[in-house]
């Protein structure tokens, strides 16, 4: 049995087929002949399945070591596809726009129609825009050659937090924040608006964001302008993004808070009733402009970071609309 490189494509004949993608779903059919990406060849040569394959151009043979050094594969490539193969998946290489592998469930493979994950390998100093991100496995390597998969989805963000704030509400704009003096119970109790300075729930503190929510939907009396210039003054472009992600969150009936302890924008509570019988926050936020592209490395770090305090970190990708983004952690 001999298989043979032509071109950027290993081939094999009946015996091939019948052993590598039969058995063992290596490749695919082509003519009822066996052909291989250079990745599932080079995983072949390194157990030892065969000792080389022959280039049809120069007659070479050619070993693990040889093809790892050529230009067919990267080694990237072939430790994330080694190591699925040892988690027990049959895999296959995808031409698919930003997918290297399609992976199929355990017991599964190419014969079969479901896929259980599809998957992008990158090293860790590679950077990857946000927006090609969402319903792929990110399969980071380090330098270590650890592997690090993070799940990426484009999740419905929603709540049952409904709220109606009375209107004309006075209140103060000092510095960076709002006081209002004499408060309404259903501000802070029912819609969890800023946080009481006092025992007796007033004054209550407003962040720029909550105010300026606020006075665009005349809950409060001072000037919308007003309060958008200050949190331009103090934040330049960051507030506007961060103010049309605190919109659309609280337009889906979910309430955003400060998620500065956590290294985020937001953290998020999907169904308040009463600030009394508040649970957990289940989300952590970060408004990003929608052209970022992350580090693999900052990335992980988010991930780790929510996973630590049990929530789901969420990337609010802001343009035109605003696009949701969500990764967590994956063991395959």
């Amino acid at each position: 049995m001999e298989l043979t490189l032509d071109g950027s494509t290993v081939r094999g004949g009946r015996q091939a087929r019948e052993r590598f993608y039969d058995s063992r779903g290596y490749g695919r059919v082509v003519d009822g002949d066996l052909a291989l990406a250079p990745v599932e060849a080079a995983h072949i040569l390194y157990r030892g399945d065969i000792e080389a394959i022959r280039d049809a151009d120069s007659g070479d043979r050619l070993d693990f070591r040889d093809l790892l050094s050529s230009d067919l594969v990267s080694e990237i490539d072939v430790l994330v596809y080694k190591d699925l193969r040892d988690r027990g998946f049959y895999l296959s290489p995808t031409d698919e726009a930003g997918v290297d592998f399609l992976v199929y469930p355990r017991g599964n493979g190419p014969w079969d129609d479901t896929v259980a994950y599809r998957v992008r390998a990158i090293g860790e100093r590679t950077d990857v825009p946000a927006r090609s991100l969402g319903e792929v496995v990110l399969a980071v390597v380090d330098e270590e050659s650890a592997i690090t998969y993070l799940d990426t989805e484009r999740p419905d963000i929603g709540g049952s937090t409904r709220v109606d704030p009375p209107r004309d509400v006075p209140g103060d704009l000092l510095e960076d924040r709002v006081l209002v003096w004499d408060p309404p119970t259903a501000l802070y109790e029912r819609g969890f608006y800023g946080q009481p300075l006092g025992e007796d729930g007033a004054p209550l503190q407003l962040s720029l964001l909550e105010a300026a929510f606020l006075a665009g939907r005349g809950v409060l009396t001072i000037d919308e302008r007003t309060l958008l210039e200050r949190g331009r003054e103090v934040e330049g472009d960051r507030f506007d993004r961060r103010l049309a992600v605190y919109r659309a969150l609280r337009d889906r009936n979910v309430v955003p808070k400060t998620g500065y302890k956590f290294g985020a924008d937001f953290r998020t509570y999907a169904d308040v009733e009463h600030v009394d019988e508040l649970g957990h926050s289940e989300l952590l936020v970060r408004v990003l402009p929608a052209d970022h592209a992350f580090s693999p490395r900052d990335l992980a770090l988010d991930v780790r970071l929510a996973h630590g305090v049990r929530k789901r970190m969420v990337f609010a990708l802001v343009g035109d609309d605003i696009e949701w983004l969500s990764v967590t952690r994956l063991t395959p």
